[in-house]
């Protein structure tokens, strides 16, 4: 049989054997037709025949009977393709997506379980892991020990540049992960996924630290600034289509560089003074002020009523004097005579009067003036004020 490998016969007595082709007679050291002629001393390519020999041999132990003829050989054959066939079965975990790729050409995905795709050489898989979330640091590393981890600062990443031309030294924790979506992005399109995306990291942090002041950066716009670094990072990623999603942007540190950072903290302690005087300063104007504009409204208040009296008594005055001048203009002498009397019943009303008739003298009378009574106080009548007017 020509695929037989038979032992002795013909081959003389300088011959070892024959394969399929022979061995070339005159002497045991030539081998087949690929055989080694040359110097033994130097290295040698495999002996095709002796590898068609293994085979065969394999062969016959695995068929019926070790017949290699006719139907063996192909049920051997078929048995083989089927074996190759059946390695292209592989199995997807929950937190994985498979990646199929035909002569290194990406051709879909798959997802949780069994899949197939052609075995190897014609096909391959890859299977990334889409639900791990990965941690990536700017500014800082964190080293693990047996006990205990330490972090190191790592100042040409952490310190940046304000809009205002001050430095800060900020340290970054960026939690992502593999865009279930589109996987494919992230194994074919980059070469190297936590690099970039650390780079893309550090580039929207200066970018968005740059637009700011130092003071809002170190005090107000920390929650702000995590969520316009995400959005930019995500943008930027998106733009290189890494197939990377952005979980969080979390800020660890944002201070002045160490070597200006006691300055800074006076200066921080000056603006709290600052802050609280001017709140005491608020608190107080919101007292006062309020007070004031009560007491001026009682003023004006006041004032009106005033003005509104005096008006009054002035247009009953002026009332009361039309009245009298039309009496003057009817009966002028008993008008003058009435007012001359009020007059001196007003002027005289509540005062000693000491009446002297010009007349006694010459009737012998001798005139008596009670000076100590005279000087003694009155009793007025009530209501009547000193000059005899009525309150």
């Amino acid at each position: 049989m020509p695929w037989s490998n038979q032992s002795g016969g013909s081959g003389g007595s300088g011959g070892g054997g024959g394969g399929p082709w022979g061995q070339r007679g005159g002497g045991g050291n030539g081998g087949g037709p690929w055989g080694g002629g040359g110097p033994s001393g130097g290295n040698t390519p495999p002996d095709l025949e002796e590898i068609i020999r293994r085979g065969q041999d394999r062969l016959k132990n695995f068929l019926p009977g070790g017949n290699l003829g006719g139907p063996g050989l192909i049920i051997g054959v078929l048995f083989l393709i089927f074996v190759w066939f059946m390695t292209g079965w592989y199995i997807v975990r929950p937190n994985e997506v498979g990646l199929n790729l035909v002569f290194g050409k990406y051709i879909g995905k798959t997802g949780e379980g069994l899949n197939y795709n052609w075995p190897y050489p014609i096909g391959s898989v890859v299977k990334p892991q889409v639900t791990n979330v990965i941690t990536t640091e700017v500014g800082f590393r964190t080293v693990e020990s047996v006990r205990t981890s330490r972090q190191t600062d790592v100042t040409e990443e952490s310190l940046m540049l304000t809009g205002d031309e001050n430095i800060v030294d900020i340290d970054v924790i960026v939690q992502w992960k593999i865009d279930a979506g589109a996987p494919e992005n992230y194994v074919f399109n980059i070469q190297d996924p936590p690099g970039t995306v650390k780079a893309v990291a550090e580039s929207a942090m200066r970018e968005i630290i740059g637009r700011r002041n130092i003071q809002p950066v170190l005090t107000t716009d920390r929650g702000v600034i995590e969520t316009e670094v995400r959005q930019l990072m995500q943008d930027t990623l998106n733009t290189y289509r890494a197939g990377v999603q952005i979980n969080l942007v979390q800020l660890q540190k944002v201070d002045p560089p160490q070597q200006v950072i006691d300055a800074f903290r006076d200066v921080q302690a000056a603006r709290a003074d600052q802050e609280r005087l001017r709140n005491e300063a608020e608190t107080y104007a919101n007292r006062v002020v309020p007070e004031s504009r009560g007491r001026a409204a009682q003023l004006i208040q006041s004032a009106e009523a005033f003005k509104d009296q005096t008006v009054n008594e002035a247009l009953g005055q002026i009332s009361r004097f039309n009245s009298v001048y039309e009496q003057y203009k009817n009966a002028p002498a008993v008008t003058r005579e009435r007012l001359f009397l009020e007059t001196m019943e007003r002027v005289f009303g509540g005062m000693d009067k000491v009446i002297l008739d010009q007349n006694g003298s010459g009737s012998g009378v001798v005139p008596y003036l009670p000076l100590g009574e005279l000087g003694q106080p009155q009793r007025r009548p009530a209501g009547q004020t000193q000059q005899g007017g009525t309150r």
